[in-house]
């Protein structure tokens, strides 16, 4: 379990005390930002193995405390809960969107805002958070814990982290996104900063996130020896 805890605090010291601080502006003065984002990538990279490495290893030793007992109905809630976290998730990742990796240009952009960027403007995260929430509350032992509560306090942390670097990186231009859309799923919605358009919901993104989650749901008893099916069914 050391090992678990280690690995997660240098998982989340990476993303909470590097990247999106100023701390990363200075490294990114001094080596300049291809440089940094190899070198961080590397990190990030290692530090994910050693998590999942350091997670299979404490689950599979004698030293993982049960900490609490998941509601019985939770297993009901897989499907559709985690369902919905890839359909936020994946078009997030393949829309154009000023908070993701080198896309800050997509601000002044005519229509950047649509689709799920109308529900957050992060919705790759936000997805990962649903993800991380339910499998923390679904798992209550306490490798599981540590495991997924590191990702689900990253990616709600990194929303802020990152809506941080591009306020201080992009300026004006980051201020006229922002006013569009919101950190908080569906605030910017509710204050009628934009709507919610249900037709650009349903393009060729949906269905790369529908086939991944189906992918996803039908080997997952093969991936991770858990079936999430509440009957305990394996597909094949």
């Amino acid at each position: 379990m050391t090992m678990l805890i280690a690995a997660a605090c240098v998982f989340l010291g990476l993303h909470l005390f590097v990247s999106g601080t100023r701390l990363r502006d200075t490294l990114v003065s001094a080596i300049g930002e291809g440089a940094y984002l190899a070198l961080f990538s590397l990190a990030s990279v290692a530090a994910i193995a050693w998590l999942v490495m350091s997670y299979n290893a404490a689950q599979a030793g004698a030293d993982d405390p049960v900490l609490y007992t998941p509601w019985i109905g939770i297993r009901h809630l897989a499907i559709p809960v985690v369902a919905l976290a890839f359909l936020l998730a994946v078009p997030g990742l393949l829309l154009p969107n000023p908070t993701s990796l080198k896309q800050e240009g997509a601000a002044a952009k005519e229509g950047t805002v649509k689709g799920v960027l109308r529900i957050t403007r992060h919705p790759f995260l936000w997805g990962v958070a649903l993800w991380a929430a339910f499998h923390t509350a679904a798992n209550g032992d306490e490798a599981s814990v540590i495991f997924f509560g590191t990702f689900l306090l990253l990616s709600v942390s990194g929303t802020f982290s990152i809506d941080a670097k591009r306020r201080r990186k992009m300026g004006e231009a980051w201020n006229g996104f922002a006013a569009k859309t919101s950190n908080v799923p569906f605030a910017a919605i509710l204050r009628r900063r934009t709507s919610l358009k249900f037709g650009e919901l349903f393009d060729w993104r949906l269905l790369v996130a529908v086939a991944a989650f189906a992918g996803v749901l039908f080997s997952h008893a093969h991936l991770f020896g858990v079936s999430p099916f509440p009957t305990g069914w394996v597909p094949f």
